[in-house]
């Protein structure tokens, strides 16, 4: 057995690092409710990122770890996509690896830190110098590490075809003995046994045990702003525009729907991915008849106002809003977004992507599902649902029972405190 130079038997100060530890994006989202749940069990936490919104005295910012950092964006666009890479970006990845590296030590001794846990930063090599440095402060000091796991390289068609094969070998996950990893789905279980990694799956999850806030007068006027009245319906599309999104298929519902204002309201914005595939959407969306709506610019953690003086509001008002909820992803890690939808008692219509036939259909939700390609008889389906409130508020209430049992913090409490237990015999 390793031996950990940790304090065994007292984990107490929890370091979790990850690219970027800010915003609505789903490891953030995910991080936040993992933090919770550990604070709430004794457990303190503290952040180490290139990005970060969380408190300064439990951070620790070094802004090359962020993905869109100058030097890492110069870096990505030397390997992904090409079969060589230049010799000079080996010798920046190793330059940065070393700062980062040196970071961590820091962030480790400035807050006693007792066990880690990468968020995504050794899964999709969004940063490879910070994955190789992470890789590298587990081999050397044997710290108890619980990696967690959103995204895998193999899973994403732009990693296909690439010049760091030996990076990802190296740490995109590593293979080391202190090292517990959690994966988020079966699928991506089993993908990664197949290469020899045992792991733990741990849903996303929602803090069910929690009644969301019901709908206030503070977001009467967000229909207005959006451009619809009160009888309007309001359609949500509560995702970041990316290309797997397969928006085109919100836009399509929404058209033949025929509503009076054919809307699509889009709550996040293009990401990571850049604009290309926004521009797409709406080319397609005039196309079709239909306007697009994005209000990512409005949607905050906390109500306020922004810089220009507009109001601003959380992602609960938005749901909260919403009359019916479009979730038709290709692929998704998990599903955050049908959580959030349940939470909030909402009808959702959603594509069957992999994860979701795998481990969230089977829990037994009554929703609206397609596969692949929107037809009138989902239009109809939608229709009888939304004309039917008693038949809605029992659909949405036994969806939120369902969630509550399958996919509450409670679940997640119960696995990851086991997993810190194994660290603390």
């Amino acid at each position: 057995m390793p031996k950990f130079p940790q304090v065994k038997n007292n984990i107490k100060n929890i370091g979790i690092i990850s690219t970027r530890i800010a915003g609505t994006d789903g490891v953030s989202l995910e991080i936040g409710k993992w933090t919770e749940v550990l604070e709430r069990n004794g457990y303190h936490c503290f952040f180490f990122a290139g990005l970060l919104d969380r408190p300064p005295e439990k951070s620790y910012l070094i802004e090359e770890a962020f993905f869109e950092h100058p030097e890492v964006v110069e870096i990505n666009e030397d390997w992904v996509g090409k079969l060589v890479r230049k010799p000079a970006t080996t010798e920046k990845v190793y330059r940065l690896k070393e700062k980062l590296k040196k970071a961590l030590y820091e962030f480790r001794r400035k807050f006693n830190i007792d066990l880690i846990i990468p968020e995504n930063a050794v899964t999709i090599p969004m940063n490879i110098p910070l994955g190789i440095a992470i890789t590298e402060f587990i081999a050397e000091t044997g710290i108890p590490t619980i990696a967690h796991h959103h995204d895998f390289y193999w899973e994403r068609d732009r990693y296909l075809i690439n010049a760091g094969h030996d990076f990802l070998h190296m740490a995109f996950p590593p293979r080391l003995p202190s090292i517990q990893h959690v994966v988020i789905n079966s699928i991506a279980s089993e993908a990664l046994s197949r290469r020899g990694v045992s792991n733990t799956v741990i849903p996303n999850v929602y803090n069910f045990a929690v009644e969301p806030p019901l709908p206030d007068e503070y977001c009467a006027d967000l229909r207005e702003k959006i451009g619809l009245d009160r009888k309007d319906l309001f359609v949500l599309q509560p995702t970041r525009v990316v290309p797997r999104k397969w928006i085109e298929r919100s836009i399509e519902i929404v058209r033949y729907l025929n509503l009076p204002k054919p809307i699509l309201v889009i709550s996040h914005a293009s990401g990571d991915e850049g604009d290309l595939y926004f521009k797409r959407v709406k080319e397609y969306a005039r196309s079709m008849g239909v306007e697009i709506v994005a209000i990512d610019h409005l949607i905050a953690p906390q109500r306020g106002v922004n810089e220009k003086g507009e109001k601003l509001y959380t992602i609960a008002d938005v749901y909260n809003c919403a009359d019916l909820v479009t979730y038709p992803s290709g692929y998704e890690g998990f599903g955050n977004a049908f959580l959030e939808a349940i939470y909030y008692r909402k009808p959702i219509v959603v594509n069957r992507y992999s994860i979701f036939r795998a481990d969230i259909e089977p829990k037994g939700f009554d929703v609206i599902v397609f596969e692949g390609f929107v037809s009138h008889d989902n239009i109809e389906q939608i229709w009888d649902l939304l004309n039917h409130p008693q038949r809605l508020r029992e659909t949405v209430d036994k969806n939120y029972q369902i969630a509550k049992r399958c996919f509450s913090f409670e679940v997640l409490e119960e696995k990851l405190l086991h997993l810190i237990h194994t660290f603390e015999k």
